[in-house]
């Protein structure tokens, strides 16, 4: 039942989850999503500690799918607060520290289980606590002004005459959007303020998803960078299957009932 009915329901809600998480948490500018991050990993080692049964640890894994899902509005609200001059460097900050973390928690995890014996409840409500404080930090960071492609400034400022539009479209843009904003204020003619409106809200997540699909053939129209993501997929997810089907691997091989665990050496070094 673990193998087939409960570890599979985060794959799939995961896999479901992404694309529109992706899509909301723009239109949100990051922030609510983090908080819902938040939340979703509160209720999920709630569930773990106090629920019981097929149908809650199925529960556990579709909120735990939401949680990992939702990792995108971490990253994503970084890259919103900083300039791109600096991308490299926070880039490299937050992959340090998430790994750090990550090895920290596993160490000590080990070392608990080992030396101190301590239960996987009180691990699990260790667990509870350090995400209930990650939640309640999450409302102390400021919203973002802007996103990606809902709130790009270029989209929330008025366009000006068609013999101006090119040069003031904003320069973080990439450059088939400047192009479109040309051409679209040189066939119009009349500037914004002589159209309806209601225009603007009814064209405009038609526009966000066209400039998606602009964006997108624009990135992967670079050999290296299709590469670069085709491998990052497929190791990602190589990597989630392992982590997630290796535990019953471990206690398939050794049973944890009678023998030592060294689960959190493992991933230590895996990290």
């Amino acid at each position: 039942q673990v193998t087939n009915h409960i570890f599979p329901v985060w794959t799939y809600s995961y896999l479901a989850l992404l694309f529109p998480v992706f899509l909301i948490t723009d239109y949100m500018r990051y922030k609510p999503v983090l908080l819902l991050q938040g939340v979703s990993f509160i209720v999920t080692w709630l569930l773990l500690l106090f629920a019981h049964g097929v149908a809650a640890m199925q529960a556990v894994e579709f909120f735990y799918g939401m949680a990992t899902a939702t990792e995108v509005a971490y990253y994503a609200y970084i890259y919103s607060v900083v300039s791109t001059d600096h991308y490299q460097r926070v880039t490299s900050y937050c992959r340090s520290i998430t790994l750090v973390a990550a090895t920290v928690a596993a160490v000590l995890g080990q070392l608990l289980v080992s030396l101190a014996d301590v239960s996987y409840f009180h691990l699990n409500a260790i667990t509870l606590a350090s995400v209930s404080l990650a939640f309640l930090c999450s409302f102390f960071l400021p919203m973002p002004q802007k996103s990606m492609f809902f709130h790009r400034k270029d989209l929330s400022e008025t366009l000006p005459a068609p013999d101006k539009g090119v040069p003031t479209v904003g320069s973080d843009g990439p450059s088939s959007c400047r192009e479109d904003k040309g051409s679209v204020s040189a066939d119009r003619g009349p500037t914004p303020e002589q159209q309806p409106d209601n225009a603007e809200p009814q064209n405009h997540v038609l526009r966000v998803l066209v400039q998606l699909s602009k964006d997108l053939r624009d990135c992967y129209s670079s050999r290296k960078l299709l590469y670069w993501s085709l491998w990052w997929a497929l190791a990602t997810a190589g990597f989630n299957q392992v982590l997630n089907y290796i535990q019953v691997l471990w206690d398939f091989r050794a049973p944890s009932h009678s023998s030592a665990v060294y689960n959190g050496a493992v991933e230590a070094i895996a990290t």
